[in-house]
């Protein structure tokens, strides 16, 4: 692997955004292959997402590399367009109907954004109707799911079936939170369920198999 390369991986495992950046435009500057740096990137925040799973980092390490990671991309990301990489697979996540708690939402989001999904982060309290309408208008592969109170717990079976009974067939539906558990994902019809963000980039690629 190319040294700078192996230098920006480095440097987003470790949350050190001024390497990072500096890396990248070093990458950048040396005309190296767009999907190259932006391998080398994503490669980082995959080691991040394993050691978050593993319980070997935690929340604050996680938001510093995905911060390292965001500003990284801003550089790479005119790179990218002008040589048409996009992303593969695209998911909108929202927190339910009724809940406002957002932390658990916006780490699975840094995680998706990290392993290269292109994702539409629609926030907290999200009718089931939005939902549907942002899965049209993006096309997308995927919608997470987040709710942290139990008393939420039916808006997300609600959400559920407004995505099947709009006929979005192809869309995959992950839930997550707190009080969600494997059984209740099941028995709302989810694809996939994630106890944590570190499994759910892992979940993501199964579900849209990548």
């Amino acid at each position: 692997m190319n040294e700078i390369l192996a230098s920006i991986t480095e440097a987003i495992k470790k949350g050190d955004r001024k390497t990072a950046t500096a890396q990248t435009q070093a990458a950048i500057n040396a005309q190296l292959n767009a999907e190259e740096i932006l391998g080398s990137l994503v490669s980082g925040m995959d080691d991040v997402g394993r050691r978050f799973k593993n319980n070997e980092i935690y929340v604050p390490e996680v938001l510093i590399a995905a911060r390292a990671m965001k500003e990284s991309m801003a550089l790479l990301k005119p790179l990218l367009i002008k040589a048409g990489v996009a992303p593969a697979y695209t998911a909108i996540i929202g927190t339910v109907q009724g809940d406002l708690h957002d932390i658990g939402k916006n780490l699975v989001s840094m995680m998706w954004t990290g392993a290269n999904f292109n994702v539409i982060d629609l926030g907290t309290d999200v009718a089931p109707e939005r939902f549907v309408s942002a899965v049209k208008e993006h096309g997308a592969h995927l919608v997470g799911l987040s709710a942290l109170l139990t008393t939420t717990m039916p808006a997300m079976k609600n959400t559920v079936k407004a995505i099947r009974d709009a006929g979005l067939a192809g869309v995959k539906i992950a839930v997550g939170g707190a009080p969600v558990t494997q059984s209740f994902a099941d028995e709302i019809g989810a694809d996939g369920f994630s106890p944590d963000a570190g499994s759910a980039v892992d979940m993501a690629r199964q579900l849209v198999g990548a």
